[in-house]
């Protein structure tokens, strides 16, 4: 089966998610929404650096519903309430990267979106590498112990040629090292991550106590020029080690930890492994770990390169799920409500 998709904007992940869905022989892109006017009319190929598709961005968010395709691959940096409402309530499933795994952060929206999926029969899930796809694989692993104690997830990246401040911004990069509201400032950026320990909780049938947030921060010992026109000042936060907790009876049960820096001029300097590590302590204890490296025909010519490859591993939990989206029942889905999803039409044939 093909499935008519529509993308919903172009920027980092969306170029990505166009790259993947060209590829794929299971998926027809059939139309695209421009985020902003100068991309209305131009090519979604062109846009997004590759040969022209035929297809062409627009904002007419009326005639991308009435090409009634069978999902919405939505990939704008925040989700919006009134767009996925929009969406859903004309029977379109989506698949989004946008801060979304359980709906629970968008307080009231949550329920204008789940009365949107009944009234459009339709379904939403969301997922990117980090919330999404690393529970999904921490789930996993747990399920060969047969007692377990704590599943622990640690995320550490150098982001330093990542082009988003604003999206670090938020979690409190770039603020004065003893800014008074600082947790508060992370608490809030990386919220999302509260949606993440309750579905492994969900996972393991397990009820929390508490969802707890704490983080550390280390600051640059001099200015530090970014990519986008962006510079951090000396004694300001340029490392950010946040910890989401979940617990049961006092005890921590699940730990979901992002470690983030940028550069080496930090204080304190802390030293990490890149990429994830996942420990399921239990019988037995269970420790697996991802890193990511180019395919051996990868050739880089620009920073923007190596971003995009490693945009890839976000775009795809999303497209991945496309066909057991559409063949779920009306709803807000997740990795516990979802049979396996397979890797469909991206298997490269020998010539």
């Amino acid at each position: 089966m093909t499935y008519r998709v529509v993308q919903w904007t172009t920027g980092n992940v969306g170029r990505k998610s166009v790259h993947a869905i060209d590829a794929n022989a299971d998926l027809d892109l059939v139309g695209c929404f421009a985020w902003s006017s100068d991309k209305v009319g131009r090519d979604v190929g062109e846009l997004c650096g590759i040969e022209p598709l035929g297809v062409y961005a627009t904002q007419d968010v009326d005639a991308l519903i009435s090409l009634r395709p069978d999902c919405v691959v939505y990939n704008p940096m925040f989700a919006d309430t009134d767009e996925l409402v929009r969406i859903l309530g004309a029977g379109i499933n989506v698949v989004t990267t946008s801060e979304f795994i359980t709906g629970q952060q968008l307080g009231e929206g949550l329920d204008r979106i789940t009365q949107a999926c009944r009234l459009g029969n339709s379904t939403i899930f969301g997922s990117g590498i980090n919330p999404g796809f690393i529970q999904l694989f921490s789930i996993v692993t747990a399920g060969i112990s047969d007692r377990i104690e704590r599943i622990s997830i640690v995320e550490s990246f150098d982001t330093t040629i990542y082009n988003s401040p604003t999206t670090e911004i938020p979690m409190g990069f770039g603020y004065p090292i003893d800014h008074p509201e600082l947790l508060d400032i992370t608490t809030k950026g990386s919220g999302i991550f509260r949606e993440a320990v309750q579905l492994v909780a969900d996972a393991l049938g397990v009820d929390l106590d508490d969802v707890r947030c704490e983080a550390e921060y280390a600051q640059t010992t001099e200015d530090l020029a970014l990519p986008g026109d962006w510079t951090i000042a000396a004694g300001c936060v340029a490392g950010i080690d946040v910890r989401w907790t979940g617990l049961v009876k006092h005890r921590e049960v699940i730990e979901i930890r992002g470690v983030w820096t940028k550069g080496t001029s930090l204080d304190p300097l802390w030293s990490n492994n890149f990429g994830y590590t996942v420990t399921v302590e239990g019988r037995p204890t269970v420790k697996s770990t991802l890193s990511f490296e180019p395919p051996p025909d990868f050739v880089a010519e620009t920073l923007d390169d190596f971003i995009m490859l490693g945009l890839t591993i976000t775009a795809m939990p999303a497209i991945t799920a496309i066909p057991a989206v559409v063949a779920a029942p009306a709803g807000i889905a997740t990795y516990n409500t979802l049979p396996l999803l397979l890797p469909r039409g991206v298997l490269q044939m020998p010539a």
